[in-house]
């Protein structure tokens, strides 16, 4: 029988909420030796991710895009919302305004097969787990999977 990903998930995971200190989700990060947290709202409901790659902002230099001059006019080479995108990130001092938006998630019913596919096509780390009424009850992630691998040798 396979397993689902109720089956091989951490229950009951860390969250923080978006007003939550940004050095005090760093600090929780660090001690839990883990690279993402849930982000909710009060009822439980799941807002965002907050993640290592989130937080590397803190320490690049965020660079304006480049752009050219041509009769007055200004024609950026890159996309400018990108750059106030990766600043607002690089300044930001709460976990919401940091935290990536919209992400990925899975139900506990699904196959460990599936959650790994998913996580492989989409190039993620971690999934929340959502029941039916969008509380996260789990977070799946690629280490779970492969210690699940592991026990079936």
């Amino acid at each position: 029988m396979s397993k689902t990903v109720a089956d091989v998930m951490s229950h009951d995971p860390i969250v923080v909420k978006a007003e939550t200190p940004l050095n005090e989700a760093i600090k929780i990060l660090a001690e839990k030796r883990i690279s993402g947290l849930p982000v909710v709202d009060d009822a439980g409901n799941l807002l965002g991710i907050i993640s290592e790659t989130d937080l590397m902002w803190r320490e690049t230099d965020v660079t304006p895009p480049a752009y050219i001059m041509i009769l007055d006019s200004v024609i950026y080479l890159q996309n400018p919302a990108t750059y106030e995108r990766d600043l607002h990130k690089a300044l930001g001092q709460t976990v919401g305004e940091v935290m990536s938006k919209n992400p990925i998630t899975i139900s506990p019913d699904k196959s460990l097969k599936e959650a790994a596919k998913i996580m492989h096509d989409r190039k993620i780390h971690r999934l929340p787990v959502l029941s039916g009424d969008n509380q996260v009850i789990g977070i799946l992630t690629r280490g779970d999977i492969i210690r699940a691998m592991a026990a079936q040798e």
